[in-house]
């Protein structure tokens, strides 16, 4: 059983930077490859970046390239996403995920534990 807490959303202006945390509760953390998520009102949960259990390998969107990393503590148990240059269209419900061992990253479906997201909004 993995437990996942989202923090760190909020309202900031196009071009700021945020850094969300995910903290998850178990021993599996660890173990597992780790995922963040988003959706926007109205549309599909998209991917956004993954990074291997071990955090020597990471996989982003396209559409945040260059502009996100993600990055995680597995001594803290904690994962993070620090998002630079926010554009309006960044804008979305953030969620962390846990993968399941099984599947390819950029699914939802490969992920058996989410957290609730948190909130961020980009304003230009």
């Amino acid at each position: 059983q993995v437990q996942l807490v989202e923090s760190g959303g909020g309202l900031v202006q196009a071009g700021d930077s945020l850094r969300l945390s995910c903290a998850a509760s178990g021993r599996t953390f660890s173990n597992r490859a780790m995922a963040w998520f988003r959706q926007a009102p109205g549309k599909e949960r998209d991917f956004v970046a993954a990074i291997h259990r071990s955090g020597d390998s990471t996989y982003y969107a396209d559409s945040v390239k260059g502009r996100f990393t993600i990055s995680r503590d597995n001594a803290k148990n904690t994962m993070f996403l620090q998002m630079n240059s926010l554009k309006p269209e960044d804008t979305a419900v953030y969620y962390c995920a846990a993968h399941s061992g099984s599947g390819t990253y950029v699914y939802t479906r490969s992920y058996n534990y989410w957290g609730r997201g948190t909130q961020v909004t980009v304003s230009s």
